[in-house]
């Protein structure tokens, strides 16, 4: 699933496609579990709108309109918004495959297409002054948040410290590669006890998820699967990994194996000897 850094290299890439130019046709799939808003109100509300922003919190995008109102937007595990050539008035109806959404502006230049393959992708229309409960139920952002942040949410927990690390209502946008990535480098063994992670420790971490998020954001992402930018580039940054995907490889500060273990569901890699 795209996280924090594969969303931002998406907002980057994407804004000069949207930003300031007027939709004058929404093409939909039909009705399904991606479309939030009904493809026919989508079709009303956009159409003859032009997009004023684009901005990112945690693993959302949010397309700011010139009437207030606004387009949520969220990848899901295999989204990938991306530019498209205008197609001709005669074929522009005829979506390609997993294609769910079709921006047509009025410029006549490069579309902008939403294509996902297994539909856990949203998409859905705000009126002016609205905000979704998903927004509202996020913490900070993950590129904002400091070592209180994670401390202050770590005091009456029980859950593993990785846990907490990706629990979104504190740290909006980690996922988890950049949690296994942030506590690697933190030296914090990830099933520690979130209440036996200290203060100075929380500092630590929250600085190394933003240091590991921002090299990736320079790398163009993460790309193990589905990951795909707008400019149809994988990322790289999976060439950079210290410990996630790396079980059985040696750990690159002391030599050991790094080991892959289970942490609340969630595929979990660091090294025995490094993270204490």
């Amino acid at each position: 699933m795209p996280e924090l850094p594969e969303v931002e290299v998406t907002r980057r890439q994407l804004m000069r496609h949207l930003v300031g130019r007027q939709i004058k046709e929404v093409i939909t799939a039909k009705k399904s579990y991606f479309f939030l808003t009904p493809p026919t109100k989508l079709q009303q509300q956009l159409t003859g709108r032009t997009v004023q922003s684009l901005t990112r919190h945690g693993k959302y995008l949010l397309a700011q309109l010139d009437d207030k109102s606004s387009l949520l937007l969220h990848l899901g595990m295999t989204g990938r918004l991306f530019p498209s050539v205008q197609k001709s008035e005669g074929n522009s109806r005829a979506l390609p495959q997993h294609t769910h959404l079709v921006l047509h502006f009025a410029d006549g230049k490069s579309t902008v297409q939403f294509r996902d393959v297994r539909k856990f992708g949203k998409v859905k229309w705000l009126p002016p002054g609205a905000r979704d409960s998903r927004l509202e139920q996020l913490g900070i952002d993950a590129l904002e948040a400091n070592g209180k942040t994670l401390f202050d949410a770590s005091r009456k927990r029980r859950a593993p410290i990785k846990t907490v690390v990706l629990d979104q209502s504190v740290l909006a946008g980690v996922g988890n590669i950049y949690a296994d990535e942030a506590l690697f480098l933190a030296r914090v063994r990830p099933t520690r006890g979130a209440r036996r992670v200290g203060a100075t420790e929380c500092d630590l971490i929250v600085a190394a998820a933003q240091q590991v998020m921002l090299r990736s954001i320079q790398a163009g992402g993460s790309t193990f699967r589905d990951f795909v930018a707008p400019s149809g580039q994988q990322g790289s940054y999976q060439q950079q990994h210290s410990v996630y995907g790396r079980a059985g490889e040696p750990c690159p500060v002391c030599g050991n194996a790094i080991r892959r273990i289970v942490v609340g569901t969630r595929s979990t890699h660091y090294c025995p000897q490094c993270q204490k």
